[in-house]
């Protein structure tokens, strides 16, 4: 019934399979990836039929965790597996990048492909086998894919590079490196450092190239015994009249309008041309618009691109190495905890941070279990930035994209735990772009968290490479804006000081680029990044000695985890009395840390007072002013510390003899006492006598 192919391979320290034939066989590729324990199901399909109008390529990458691969439930009310988690997100972009630029031009069918973790053990990460999956399922099933791809994982544990780390190891790893390529080059790069330099850097990216190799081969052999046929797709016929047409009658006006400096204004003088193209050359055959915009496009490529290989200088007239113009300012919101608005060129990101407390953690469900993160960034990119009408709301792939890349930039820097305790949020809204504003918001998040008071280890800025390449020729572009993304052939972008790299990010549109475009790109993007540096830092060289007077302030303390009870009295009782009386919010933790966050520092010194007379030990000897709770015939009951009455007797009233307790006290009087003793059942003995 069933025809299996399956192969393996050893990857790194354990074994990968891919095997086919058994599971979704109506797809039109699907390969179930085994690595240790963990299993992804990759499925690829495509529509049959080509969308009307469809003049674009429609990929659909979708990678899903099961949490019964896990053998979890998930939280919440709803019981069942919803909208995708940011991992999930994050995943399918990291998969969709290595593929898109493999598809020829002119498909433009509807494709999918999905991938499910169906195991997870634990130890092997499913991100990788998901992507070997996409590239394997994609391989066999007869779509016009120019791959295979391979990917792997790069840790640097105790100096050393290591191929696909388990869960375990990454935890003490400098490096979270994900690289991936076909067998002749890198063509997509993710990483979060912590100050590696540009050649451990190299090294570590080449390292993962050559550690998925092994991959690429069984793909192939994988694909030699089971591929269906391929797909015949027709490129693009181009009508060679057509394109002289428009070469001839507006190809100096596009120079022209690229001459412009200013976005909107060459945007408007290159459009207006375009239309006029449009208009004139498809007047008598409207159905030629759609091709006359393309020649139009190609032709605005050309001229962009032999611009800066023939003379180095750039559309707004820069050279390859130059940095646009930076303005940068901070404490613009006078009632938030930290802002600024980072400004380089025509890219602009406001920036606030809000600092909080453990409450404030972001709570975050996965297969691995639950966790908390004390620090988030949240992205926000809304359709004013560049001019135009959008859709508003929640975030879309991009925007949890760039927010992720510029977490992972400023992680490195980050106070520990126990010295800052506090929850830190970032916002950043992009105000305006043009090109690399994922790179603005590195540099406007540093600045508004020095602006806070977070004492950040050091600020690190960032900045986005791009590349133009054609034959041997190659320019490598330092502070892209948008067109030279759009008609480039790279987005490299890095983040880090003079120290070292704490991210980097890479995509290319070509088949792929080997070290030598690399190592330049990463020379020209450190020696831009310091130059941002120097402007940030000549605006706020260092974070702030002090919060702002809107911030909470936050206070530990350690107690005896059996006085934890103590503290939380009966149904809460005791805590909510101390949050009542001083204003503050108190947390207390399992090992008997108590977090006090308080809007000014006497309602955290008064609560912590309150906590550590209730668990402060009743020794002998001890003089405290107590209130006396309770009158018997025989003495009086004297409140010297939350919960913690003693016995003043009769005889121990005073130094002379009393006939009646009311002769010296009343119930409500405040006195001093004495401890006398503590006896091993708790009670406690007081005096009055010479106190």
């Amino acid at each position: 019934m069933f025809k299996i192919v399956r192969k393996s391979v050893q990857f790194g320290a354990s074994e990968i399979i891919l095997e086919t034939g058994r599971m979704a066989r109506q797809a039109d590729g699907a390969v179930l990836v085994t690595y240790g324990e963990t299993m992804v199901l990759v499925c690829a399909t495509a529509d049959k039929t080509v969308r009307p109008g469809a003049d674009f390529f429609p990929l659909g990458v979708h990678y899903q965790e099961r949490s019964w691969a896990a053998g979890r439930i998930p939280g919440g009310f709803i019981k069942r597996e919803t909208r995708p988690s940011e991992k999930e997100i994050l995943t399918s972009r990291l998969i969709d990048r290595p593929l898109r630029p493999l598809f020829p031009k002119g498909y433009t069918l509807d494709t999918q492909v999905v991938a499910t973790v169906i195991s997870y053990d634990g130890v092997h990460q499913p991100d990788i086998p998901a992507m070997i999956g996409a590239s394997a399922a994609l391989a066999i099933s007869g779509l016009p894919f120019d791959g295979p791809i391979g990917g792997a994982r790069v840790a640097h544990i105790d100096g050393q590079l290591v191929l696909n780390p388990s869960v375990e190891q990454m935890a003490s790893s400098r490096l979270d490196l994900v690289v991936a390529g076909t067998d002749k080059a890198v063509t997509m790069v993710e990483s979060e450092v912590d100050f590696l330099s540009e050649e451990e850097m190299l090294d570590a990216v080449m390292f993962g190239f050559e550690g998925f190799q092994p991959v690429v081969t069984l793909i192939r052999e994988l694909a030699a015994e089971c591929a269906k046929p391929r797909m015949a797709v027709e490129a693009p016929v181009v009508d060679a009249a057509l394109q002289e047409q428009v070469r001839q009658g507006y190809l100096e006006e596009i120079r022209a309008g690229y001459q412009v400096v200013e976005k909107l204004a060459r945007q408007n003088a290159v459009g207006e041309c375009r239309k006029r193209a449009i208009a004139a050359l498809s007047a008598e055959n409207s159905a030629l618009a759609a091709e006359v915009a393309s020649i139009f496009s190609h032709l605005e490529a050309e001229v962009i691109r032999e611009r800066i290989l023939s003379t180095g200088t750039r559309i707004d007239g820069r050279g390859l190495t130059d940095v646009r113009q930076i303005v940068s300012e901070v404490s613009l919101l006078p009632r938030v905890h930290g802002s600024a608005l980072f400004t380089r060129g025509e890219t602009q990101a406001l920036a606030v941070v809000t600092l909080g407390t453990g409450r404030d953690e972001q709570i975050v469900e996965s297969l691995d279990g639950e966790s908390r993160d004390a620090f988030y960034l949240n992205y926000t990119f809304p359709p004013y930035s560049v001019g135009e009408t959008g859709r508003m709301g929640a975030p879309g792939r991009r925007e949890i994209g760039h927010g992720k890349l510029a977490t992972r930039a400023v992680a490195a820097i980050l106070p520990e735990k126990d010295s800052f305790p506090y929850t830190v949020r970032a916002i950043s809204e992009i105000t305006e772009s043009n090109g690399s504003s994922s790179m603005a918001t590195v540099c406007g998040v540093v600045l508004a968290m020095m602006d806070a008071g977070v004492p950040i280890k050091a600020p690190v800025a960032g900045i986005a490479m791009g590349l133009v390449k054609e034959g041997e020729r190659f320019a490598v572009l330092s502070d892209i804006m948008g067109d030279e993304d759009h008609f480039g052939d790279m987005d490299f972008k890095v983040a880090g000081n003079a120290q070292g790299i704490t991210a980097l990010q890479m995509d290319i549109k070509i088949t792929g680029i080997n070290r030598e475009i690399m190592a330049v790109a990463l020379r020209q993007a450190r020696a831009g990044r310091i130059h941002i540096l120097e402007r940030m830092q000549s605006t706020l060289a260092e974070p702030r000695a002090d919060l702002s007077n809107y911030a909470p302030r936050i206070f530990t303390m350690k107690i005896n985890p059996d006085k934890i009870r103590e503290v939380i009295g009966s149904g809460g009782k005791v805590i909510r009395g101390i949050t009542e009386e001083t204003g503050c919010q108190i947390d207390i933790t399992d090992d008997g840390t108590i977090t006090i966050a308080a809007v000014d520092g006497q309602s955290a010194k008064a609560a912590e007072t309150i906590i550590r007379r209730i668990v402060e030990e009743v020794e002998a000897g001890q003089v405290y002013e107590g209130k006396v709770v309770r009158v018997t015939d025989f003495g009086a009951f004297v409140n010297i510390l939350p919960n913690k009455d003693g016995l003043v007797h009769i005889s121990q009233l005073s130094g002379q003899r009393v006939a009646k307790v009311t002769d010296v006290v009343k119930e409500g009087d405040v006195v001093k006492v004495k401890v006398l003793d503590v006896d091993r059942q708790g009670r406690i003995k007081l005096t009055m006598k010479d106190v």
